[in-house]
């Protein structure tokens, strides 16, 4: 099954070296990223899930994610390992506790083994709003996908419809998708037009419709993290 997703001929001896930074020297488009992440979750969260519960942003990079959904006003809490949290700080997640979802945007193609990371997604939640760019029909050489980034090593697992519908079985989940590149596990029954619909839905405002119906996080964090500053 391994094969299904990992369209490398060697295991990836090069990490080590791909990763003297978490973020890419080269990662332009990393704001951009996260601010169309940020209304793609909001959207799907606020009419699909409760938005009153706590959220997890895993492998969160340096937290810009975490920061945004707080900001609109959804409780979300950053986990990454690899990566240190700048923006996010005092609000990193605690394993072992559970929580309403899971999202992981360009994080599944830097798994090098992707179903040991989606067991430590499930421990958490057993919804996972994720992104990534799926395999063309034609599997691309090299030279003819930017997606595999092959400049700096980073993305080193690549998926088709086919591989994620087997993922989601093997654990009983439904998988929805836009077919290119969001995607949704999860144990909800969703209708798939509905889901696509959603999603599209950011070009007409959506995001902004439920930003304007959510209380900002930001003030009532900076008093709660003053309180601490003050009383260490």
């Amino acid at each position: 099954m391994h094969a299904l997703w990992l369209f490398t001929t060697e295991q990836p001896y090069w990490l080590e070296e791909a990763y003297t930074n978490s973020i890419s020297l080269a990662d332009t488009g990393i704001l951009k990223r996260n601010l169309y992440s940020s209304k793609i979750a909001s959207i799907l969260i606020y009419f699909l899930f409760d938005k009153n519960a706590t959220f997890v942003d895993f492998a969160g990079g340096y937290g810009i994610l975490t920061r945004l959904m707080r900001d609109i006003g959804f409780d979300f809490y950053w986990h990454d390992p690899y990566s240190t949290n700048c923006i996010a700080r005092g609000f990193e997640f605690n394993l072992g506790e559970k929580a309403e979802m899971v999202t992981a945007f360009e994080v599944f193609e830097h798994f090098t083994d992707p179903l040991v990371e989606l067991d430590k997604m499930l421990s958490i939640s057993s919804n996972i709003l994720f992104s990534t760019v799926l395999l063309p029909a034609l599997i691309p050489k090299p030279d003819q996908w930017s997606y595999y980034v092959l400049e700096y090593g980073q993305h080193v697992s690549f998926y088709t419809l086919q591989t994620l519908n087997i993922m989601a079985k093997k654990h009983n989940l439904n998988l929805l998708s836009n077919g290119v590149n969001v995607h949704l596990f999860t144990r909800k029954s969703i209708n798939p037009v509905l889901f696509k619909t959603l999603l599209k839905s950011h070009r007409l405002g959506a995001a902004s419709f439920v930003s304007s119906r959510m209380t900002s996080l930001s003030v009532f964090d900076m008093e709660t993290l003053t309180k601490k500053m003050e009383h260490k």
